[in-house]
C-alpha cells in the first residue's frame, strides 16, 4: 500500500486490516518540493501501524519516495521476508496542484508524471514476480481525471490517464498468472491532500471540490475515505473475482453530467 500515511490510503489500509489482511505501509512520509502542501508523516505511519495490530494483524511500515527504485525494492524484500507472501497491491500515492499549460514548469510537469504514473510502474515491477507466485490483485488509484479532462489539470490528467492504460495493459499481460489489476476512479475525496490544495490556492476545501468535480447528487462536495476504502475491498475480494482490466467510478455522478 503506498501513501498509506494520511488520506485514501490509510482509510484503504485500515479497512483491508479489519477484514484479516496483513499490511505493508508505504509512504514519503516528508515534505517534497512539489506540490508545496504538507504530506504524509512518519508519526502518522506509526500510529497506522499501531492501529493495524490493534485489529490484530501485522502492519509494517516504510518510509519512502515511490520515484526511488531502491527504496521500493528494499521494502518489498522485507515484507516478502516478514510476511512470506504479497496478495494485494495498492498503487495509492499521487499529487494534484494547478497549473497552466503556459506558465507550467519542467519540474512541476516531471513531479506529477513521475510520483502518479512512474511511481505505479516501479512499486508494480517490484511487487509483480511476487504476486505470480500464487496470483493476486493490483489496484490502481487514478481519478474521476482518468476519465475526463480538467482545467488547469493537464499534468495531473495526462498521469491519471497513463494509470487507466497501464491499468488496462497490465491486465492483458498478467492474466495468465491469475492477477487481477483494475483501477478506481473517485471524484473529489475529504483529504488533507485537497485541504492543502486549497491553501495554495488561497479558498477553502468545498471550493476545490465544486471546481475540480461538480458532482450530481445534490449536497455532496466530496466523498469520504471510507467510501474509496469499501469499493477496493470489494475489488480485492472474491466478490469481485472476475473483474479485471476494468474502471470503477465512484464519482457521485459527476461523468454523468
Amino acid at each position: 500500500m503506498t501513501g498509506a500515511a494520511h488520506g485514501q490510503g490509510r482509510a484503504i489500509a485500515l479497512t483491508l486490516a479489519a477484514a484479516g489482511a496483513d499490511i505493508a505501509a508505504y509512504d514519503v512520509a516528508t515534505d517534497i518540493e512539489y506540490p508545496a502542501y504538507p504530506q504524509g508523516t512518519s508519526e502518522e505511519l506509526d500510529s497506522l501501524r499501531a492501529e493495524v495490530a490493534e485489529l490484530g494483524r501485522t502492519g509494517l511500515s516504510f518510509v519512502g519516495d515511490v520515484r526511488d527504485a531502491e527504496a521500493i525494492a528494499s521494502a518489498v524484500t522485507s515484507t516478502v521476508a516478514e510476511l512470506e507472501r504479497i496478495d494485494i497491491l495498492v498503487n495509492n500515492a499521487g499529487i494534484v496542484a494547478y497549473a497552466e499549460a503556459e506558465t507550467m514548469t519542467e519540474v512541476e510537469w516531471d513531479a506529477m508524471i513521475d510520483i502518479n504514473l512512474k511511481g505505479p510502474f516501479l512499486v508494480g515491477r517490484a511487487v509483480v514476480p511476487h504476486l505470480k507466485e500464487r496470483g493476486g490483485v493490483i489496484v490502481n488509484n487514478s481519478s474521476v481525471m482518468g476519465l475526463r479532462g480538467g482545467n488547469r489539470l493537464s499534468h495531473y490528467v495526462a498521469s491519471k490517464h497513463g494509470v487507466t492504460g497501464l491499468t488496462k495493459a497490465w491486465a492483458i499481460e498478467l492474466a495468465p498468472f491469475g492477477i487481477r489489476v483494475v483501477s478506481i476512479h473517485p471524484t473529489g475525496v475529504d483529504t488533507p491532500m485537497n485541504d492543502g490544495l486549497a491553501a495554495l490556492e488561497g479558498s477553502t476545501p468545498e471550493e476545490i471540490a465544486e471546481r475540480s468535480a461538480g458532482n450530481l447528487l445534490p449536497g455532496v462536495p466530496w466523498i469520504e475515505t471510507k467510501d474509496v476504502a469499501e469499493l477496493v475491498l470489494y475489488l480485492v475480494s472474491d466478490r469481485a473475482r472476475y473483474a479485471t482490466g476494468a474502471q470503477f467510478v465512484l464519482d457521485a455522478g459527476l461523468l454523468t453530467r
